[in-house]
């Protein structure tokens, strides 16, 4: 391998980028028209655009990235996590490409990546397991069925999904219809595919997980393991390692039950296989993602391995550099810094970051895909950054972590952060009391958490491009919308519903996104803190809920983009 197009944006690119240098390999970044200045595409070597303003038209469109790699003369992709990381149909058309497919062969991630068929597999190894279907689900009265015959609560999960994407929850009968109609929307806006399966819902369990390395012949070899179970809407905030907590006994029958499964599929490259762990000790296999992990910094901390330099040995065909888990040195914890306000909810905050200061000193490190002056994106996930510490001992990682949030500076839009510093000073979180589970952060502690400021609208980015002549040759050149508009004495296109001056009954969007889908009727009677419409925003469905009780008059269709604070209906007395 000489030069690696890499297959994502943000944080991740920037990561697989310095990796790429380090390595004397040539990086490639690709880019949606909004992320033409993006921090990804200013550390790559070269970049190329994909031409388009969505995760489909870009990130999730293979015939564009396999495109971008010819325009390159790319040898290899990484596709990072996310998007495309976990297609068998992209891994395979590298390969067919001539390309090299940094990651799990096609048919491991048609094995693993499909959750059903890695329960199969889990249960063959001798795994534990909750009950769940062995097969998608066909219809929500499938899924109905079920949890009549297994008891509630029951979790529907996207077959190809995951980070908590693709993932609902239901704790009574009638809730089961829409979480799977909700799971597989997502599943289909974030991944593609819309299969889901359905099983028992573990109430108040711990998230552990592996991190593993295959070199493709049969060897796996756990690196160490994890604990994520600080989550909001099942998608982690906090994760750190080693899990603590564990016994000898958990800690072994989960590297085992890891070491098992991969193997099976005769797992290459770097994974992670997740468990659940509940208050009486019950471990349940979860799923395996095929694909590097968000929160693999805290395990390189304690083992000093570089995973991602990992994956590019491992594709070479050098195969892991270890052989055995390495003994963790110390202990490190890994904030993901998204775009969010805890205090509403966790509502996403996209918008520029109009001042950033980052921490630093002794055992900090900073992972992120924006600076100073860039924009987290509407149209795409709401990480920014990752603040990652790394100390002796558990204790003293959580001293340093509270020291790094203080130096932590962030103007222009919402944050985690001070979820995190809350998270700091509660018991259940200190190592003496550690008592948090998968739903700890919505039972316990969003209720006392403050709103943020709401962040400003930042300006469009789109691109207009416009075939030209030069020198005989035709270009295509990509002029943003608001130079275009500027230059024309007028404003520049934007959302199908922009916001605007409001009255008491109008019904507002919390945050910018699509309109996928009314709840209630038009002319509908609605009692205040009813949920009526659903908006996905950041790869995420947010639920509108009305402010006051009336009747429902809808102004937007379903389908239509929408401002933050762009009027969607009205509720009239």
């Amino acid at each position: 391998m000489q030069k690696i197009l890499i297959a994502n944006r943000g944080e991740i690119a920037v990561r697989i980028a310095r990796a790429c240098a380090e390595g004397g390999y040539r990086s490639v970044a690709v880019y949606a028209d909004q992320d033409v200045d993006a921090m990804h595409v200013r550390h790559a070597d070269e970049a190329v655009a994909l031409g388009g303003t969505t995760s489909a038209e870009t990130y999730l469109d293979i015939a564009s990235l396999l495109a971008a790699a010819r325009t390159s003369g790319a040898d290899a992709v990484h596709p990072g996590y996310g998007f495309l990381s976990e297609s068998a149909a992209f891994a395979r058309a590298v390969e067919a490409a001539g390309l090299t497919w940094i990651g799990p062969s096609p048919e491991s991630i048609e094995a693993l990546g499909d959750k059903v068929t890695a329960r199969t597999i889990a249960q063959r190894v001798g795994a534990p397991l909750a009950p769940g279907t062995d097969r998608p689900l066909a219809s929500a009265d499938e899924a109905v069925a079920f949890a009549r015959e297994h008891g509630l609560p029951v979790v529907v999960k996207a077959a190809f999904g995951g980070g908590g994407r693709g993932l609902k929850i239901a704790r009574t009968i009638e809730e089961v219809p829409d979480a799977f109609a909700s799971a597989t929307r997502e599943a289909v806006a974030a991944f593609g595919r819309g299969e889901c399966f359905i099983e028992r819902y573990l109430e108040h369990p711990r998230h552990v997980e592996t991190q593993v390395l295959g070199d493709g012949h049969g060897l796996v070899v756990v690196v160490g393991d994890r604990d994520c179970s600080l989550q909001r809407r099942s998608q982690k905030l906090l994760e750190e390692a080693p899990a603590p907590g564990l016994t000898d006994e958990q800690r072994a029958r989960i590297h085992d039950a890891s070491r098992a499964i991969c193997a099976e599929v005769r797992y290459r490259g770097a994974g992670t296989v997740e468990f659940l762990l509940g208050a009486d000790g019950t471990i349940s296999f979860l799923e395996v993602n095929t694909r590097l992990q968000v929160e693999h910094p805290v395990t390189e901390a304690v083992t000093g391995i570089d995973l991602v330099r990992e994956q590019l040995r491992i594709a070479e065909g050098l195969g892991p550099s270890i052989a055995a888990t390495p003994a963790p040195s110390g202990h490190a914890i890994e904030l993901r810094l998204n775009a969010e306000d805890p205090g509403r909810g966790f509502l996403p905050s996209p918008g520029r970051i109009e001042r950033l200061r980052v921490p630093g000193g002794p055992g900090v490190r900073w992972d992120a895909g924006v600076e100073a002056g860039d924009v987290v994106e509407a149209a795409f996930d709401s990480l920014a950054a990752k603040l990652i510490v790394h100390a002796v001992d558990r204790d003293a990682a959580l001293v340093r972590l509270r020291r790094a949030l203080g130096e932590l500076e962030v103007v222009g839009v919402a944050t985690v952060a001070p979820f995190a510093e809350a998270v700091l000073r509660e018991p259940d979180f200190s190592t003496a009391g550690f008592a948090v589970s998968t739903q700890w952060i919505e039972a316990t502690l969003m209720p006392r958490l403050e709103p943020q400021l709401r962040a400003a609208p930042a300006r469009s980015e789109a691109l207009t491009r416009i075939p030209i002549e030069i020198d005989g040759r035709r270009v295509v050149l990509g002029l943003p919308d608001a130079l275009l508009a500027a230059a024309a004495g007028a404003a520049g296109p934007g959302a199908t519903a922009a916001a605007q001056p409001v009255d008491e009954g109008a019904l507002v969007a919390p945050v910018p996104g699509t309109l996928v889908r009314w709840l209630v009727a038009d002319g509908a009677a609605v009692e205040a803190g009813e949920d009526v419409a659903v908006l996905d925003a950041m790869k995420m469905e947010t639920r509108i809920a009305a402010h006051r009780s009336g009747t429902l008059a809808q102004t937007v269709a379903e389908g239509a983009t929408v401002a933050v604070d762009a009027v969607i209906g009205q509720v009239r007395d």
